[in-house]
């Protein structure tokens, strides 16, 4: 079983949303039999920084904020992690300024810098408008950055939360695939992931609504990726997300378990704002 992690959750009164934000897809009314609509998106935000490598979190919030969405997978965040995101915890502040809950799953965790300071952390995140009920980091095969002579090894870093949607509840993961060309490390993370959510299914004991946000380093025809697509739909945007200036191919994704959600609608904003671009997606839930 995976280890349960440090979570951190921003809780803000959903009367401080206020009307600058339009209204996300969750507004629409429902009746006791339709399905339930949730807005979701995924964002590699390349630890603040935009396109031109500049560390600019405001640049990211408004991004953010024009998407509108109820659920958001981050990856390539930074928790004091070093200077390039000038020491902040961009999880925590990205929930206070959005307005929602936040949970950070660190791939690695380092001793501070600096005694007294706090600790040194990377990984992904989930922000939501809806409550966080419960929040696991589980360990998927890695091959680590920071070390000088890594072997494949479970670490963490794959992400997930289980939220209450109008009554509903759906467990979101946020993930980040291996980047190497030799797709070894990312067949096996696949493997890991199925692995995984399989496992939520049966304990479940009925359909359990899934939805996996990531940036998994491939395209939707790699065989790595093959396995996942048995379980899941890949939600297909009709455009590349990968490089933000000038994209030629998607590697960010949001994928749904098949009999429980439903896809309305996807798209790939246009922005600068990091070196990925995000992906947006209108879903519906059956109830």
């Amino acid at each position: 079983m995976s280890l349960r992690r440090r979570t951190v959750e921003v809780l803000l009164a959903a009367g401080l949303l206020g009307a600058a934000l339009a209204p996300p897809a969750s507004a629409a009314g429902h009746g006791p039999e339709r399905p339930v609509p949730l807005r979701v998106a995924t964002y590699n935000i390349h630890a603040g920084a935009g396109m031109d490598n500049v560390f600019d979190l405001d640049r990211q919030v408004a991004e953010l904020r024009s998407l509108h969405a109820d659920v958001i997978g981050l990856q390539e965040v930074d928790v004091h992690w070093d200077a390039r995101s000038e020491w902040r915890d961009l999880a925590g502040e990205l929930g206070r300024r959005l307005g929602m809950r936040v949970s950070f799953a660190p791939i690695y965790s380092l001793d501070p810098a600096a005694p007294g300071a706090p600790r040194r952390e990377f990984g992904v995140a989930v922000l939501s408008r809806y409550r966080i009920v419960s929040a696991e980091n589980h360990d998927i095969t890695r091959l680590s950055t920071q070390d000088p002579d890594p072997l494949p090894a479970p670490a963490p870093g794959f992400g997930e939360v289980v939220l209450r949607v109008k009554g509903l509840p759906v467990h979101v993961y946020a993930t980040h695939l291996d980047y190497r060309g030799d797709p070894t490390v990312r067949t096996a993370q696949v493997a890991d992931t199925r692995r995984i959510m399989a496992e939520d299914q049966e304990q479940e004991r009925r359909p359990v609504r899934q939805i996996l946000l990531g940036d998994f380093n491939a395209a939707p025809s790699a065989p790595e990726l093959a396995p996942l697509w048995e379980e899941l739909t890949d939600i297909e945007p009709g455009a590349p997300t990968f490089p933000a200036q000038d994209p030629v191919q998607r590697i960010d994704y949001v994928a749904v378990s098949k009999d429980t959600v439903r896809v309305r609608d996807a798209a790939v904003a246009e922005t600068l704002a990091s070196d990925h671009r995000p992906l947006v997606t209108d879903l519906l839930l059956r109830r």
